[in-house]
């Protein structure tokens, strides 16, 4: 499998989209912005462009002549797919550091990117991965709808909680008030969104291999 993540990274995608987490990571620094939509950004251009390529160099058809498994196509095209999300959330969470010191007065009407937002965008990419990955993998050719339904339903996640944000006031001392300054509370969220993803990844995984196991691949 390790091969087969290597083979990705290096002939499959784009440098481009190994530089892009450092320009869209950049949009963290516009004062009280949606900051839920730089992640959003990996579902809007770097999916559809990435599996794109993937289709259009007959990448599974190569990948099946190759003396590995199924279980092990799937596994690691989903570590390509985890490792580039990382990315976009890592480089973001370390620009927004900056955002805070370069705006300490600012009033947020969006969440501001404390701790638990960004638990939030882990769980709101755990909901992309769960709905791509399943429907991908029904024919692991076909990516347009997958795209379509993962990223409307991460899209519906954000516009939810955000919502639920600025109306609910429970939601809005937790991202907004007092629980801003609870470290502890903060950190609980964005563990747990860390284990949602995990989970939710995982799961997508195991509903993966077991309909990629019955593609027909000629």
């Amino acid at each position: 499998m390790y091969n087969l993540v290597l083979k990705d990274l290096k002939l499959g995608v784009n440098p481009w989209f190994f530089i892009l987490p450092l320009i869209l990571g950049g949009l963290m620094l516009i004062p009280g912005w949606v900051y839920f939509l730089v992640p959003l950004y990996f579902c809007f251009i770097t999916v559809p462009n990435m599996f794109g390529g993937f289709k259009s160099q007959n990448d599974l058809i190569f990948s099946t002549m190759m003396p590995v498994t199924k279980p092990d196509i799937v596994k690691s095209r989903i570590a390509v797919i985890v490792i580039l999300e990382l990315m976009h959330l890592l480089i973001a969470m370390i620009f927004s550091i900056f955002t805070f010191r370069l705006y300490p007065q600012m009033t947020y009407i969006f969440f501001p990117p404390y701790m638990g937002f960004w638990g939030l965008c882990f769980i709101m990419l755990a909901v992309f991965n769960l709905i791509f990955i399943t429907m991908y993998y029904k024919t692991a050719y076909k990516y347009g709808a997958a795209t379509t339904a993962s990223t409307a339903a991460a899209i519906l996640f954000a516009g939810l909680v955000q919502w639920a944000g600025i109306q609910n006031s429970w939601m809005h001392g937790i991202f907004y008030g007092s629980g801003t300054g609870n470290a502890a509370l903060q950190f609980s969220i964005l563990i747990g969104g860390i284990l949602i993803f995990a989970a939710f990844t995982l799961m997508a995984y195991r509903i993966a291999v077991r309909r990629f196991l019955k593609v027909e691949i000629l």
